[in-house]
């Protein structure tokens, strides 16, 4: 559902000045989601929670959510008021290029933009909040299928009400607030059928609440530092060529697929299933988790990495290439989108080894390490911004996830949390000879970009799915012919 959201937005607003800006507009309230919601907050909550369940008596359980929904529901609100009433300096900030260059036309659109995406953090927050009680109970069917709301609200609004605005680009707005409420209201039942309703009461001294709250404050910065970094990029793509923010949007949607399917995934049943293991004492099985984990990281990021980074003009050239996203779009985005890919195995890292660090209360050294990531890129994007414009911005971003997965990994080998266990240079090796060979097919038997300018939708949405069918079909028979055989792997290192 998010590529067909992605394809219907480039097909009918391109890569533009009013692109740009509603992509300003929507970046805001979700890198502020990423921190209110399934970032920090949730990093903080599921620990507490299930500690609760696992050792408090249902009516302390029932009091613990009823106190975080209330107070959490207070604080969302008071900022997303300030975010709305302050939208001319909230976009100022994070689009400062436009400042420079005098852009009041595309600044006057991002603020009225922003004024009906700002809402969509109370909503969104309190979504992932349900998500997060709905998790512990191992209940992932409903906070998974929850965001095609957002996708389906988008596309319906791109397409229906459009045509009937003044500025057709804002309906996207209003397709995003619509999707906050919707969601939400789509977790109610889900709660209630496990008699876990929350009633607002805030109250910010209970002993939970404090608990989260001291475990969130530091998390704020650590979890979210791959989101500050693209909002670095947006601040500093805002001074290039009109359509850099738009190519890096699109770059990172499809750069975000296989890291949802992939990292967000694994991170989300890992983070409840450590906890657990951890409120248990049960340390060999803590490791054993997160050694599954780092495994599939391995045998499924990979191909998708390589793929992503071999097939990326195709992709964008059969999802988003229109009468109004050209070819240059398309070359301008697959710069952009190699550069991400490099780095896909080091954001669904930080995905899986993060979540070992916050099962366990321990949040100050995240933080660390996302300092030292966040500087790092700072640095990267003016060392890198010159020579390769936005693709190095993304390829920024890009180094500095793996410092930071590099860190994550070190430290806990240090305080000996995780050992690996038997067969990783195996493994290593088979993903490494498998990779090998899907790389060579798709380098030397694929054809040219060039090509696909050419073909009709059809044509390339066809030849799209061969390739990515027969690279795949590359890859795992390669596996399956060196011995490593997925379902075996599962039954013997699955949480």
């Amino acid at each position: 559902m998010g590529f067909i959201r992605d394809l219907v937005l480039a097909h009918l607003f391109g890569a533009n000045a009013l692109t740009d800006a509603f992509f300003v507009a929507f970046k805001i309230p979700n890198f502020l989601r990423r921190l209110f919601a399934e970032g920090a907050f949730a990093t903080a909550f599921v620990p507490v929670l299930t500690e609760y369940k696992t050792q408090r008596d249902r009516r302390e359980l029932k009091d613990l959510i009823d106190h975080v929904f209330g107070s959490l529901a207070l604080v969302l609100l008071v900022v997303s008021l300030v975010g709305v009433i302050a939208a001319p300096v909230v976009v100022s900030v994070f689009a400062f290029g436009w400042v420079m260059d005098g852009a009041d036309e595309r600044l006057a659109l991002a603020t009225e933009m922003l004024r009906l995406t700002f809402p969509y953090l109370f909503f969104i927050s309190l979504t992932a909040f349900a998500g997060g009680i709905m998790n512990a109970w191992n209940r992932f069917a409903v906070p998974a299928f929850t965001p095609v709301l957002l996708n389906v609200s988008l596309i319906g609004c791109a397409v229906w009400l459009s045509p009937w605005m003044q500025e057709p680009i804002t309906a996207l707005a209003w397709g995003v607030l619509l999707a906050g409420i919707s969601q939400f209201v789509f977790q109610l039942p889900a709660l209630h059928r496990l008699k876990l309703l929350p009633k607002p009461r805030p109250n910010f001294k209970h002993e939970g609440v404090r608990r989260i709250l001291k475990l969130m404050l530091p998390a704020l910065f650590a979890v979210s530092v791959t989101q500050i970094n693209l909002l670095l990029d947006t601040v500093l793509a805002s001074f290039l060529t009109t359509g850099s923010i738009s190519w890096l949007y699109y770059s990172d949607r499809l750069m975000e697929f296989p890291l949802g399917v992939l990292g967000v995934a694994l991170g989300t049943v890992l983070l409840p299933k450590l906890s657990q293991q951890k409120a248990q004492d049960n340390p060999a099985g803590f490791n054993q988790s997160l050694d599954w984990g780092l495994r599939m990281v391995v045998i499924l990021g990979a191909p998708a990495a390589l793929g992503l980074a071999l097939f990326a003009g195709p992709m964008i050239a059969t999802l988003f290439m229109s009468d109004v996203f050209l070819t240059t779009d398309v070359q301008m985005a697959q710069r952009s989108l190699v550069a991400y890919a490099a780095g896909l195995q080091a954001f669904i890292l930080i995905k899986v080894l993060a979540p070992a660090y916050y099962a366990r209360q321990d949040t100050k050294t995240p933080v660390k390490i996302g300092v030292i990531a966040m500087v790092a890129n700072m640095a990267l994007n003016l060392l890198l911004i010159y020579p390769l414009q936005h693709a190095g911005l993304a390829l920024a971003t890009s180094l500095s996830a793996y410092l930071n997965a590099f860190l994550l990994w070190q430290g806990l080998r240090k305080t000996e949390v995780y050992q690996p266990l038997k067969g990783w240079l195996t493994l290593l090796l088979r993903v490494g000879l498998a990779c090998a060979a899907m790389a060579f097919l798709l380098l030397y038997a694929a054809p040219p970009l060039e090509s696909w300018f050419e073909r009709t939708l059809w044509d390339k949405a066809t030849a799209l799915m061969l390739w990515i069918f027969l690279a795949m079909g590359t890859y795992f028979s390669l596996l399956f012919i060196s011995g490593l055989w997925l379902s075996g792997m599962r039954r013997s290192i699955q949480p």
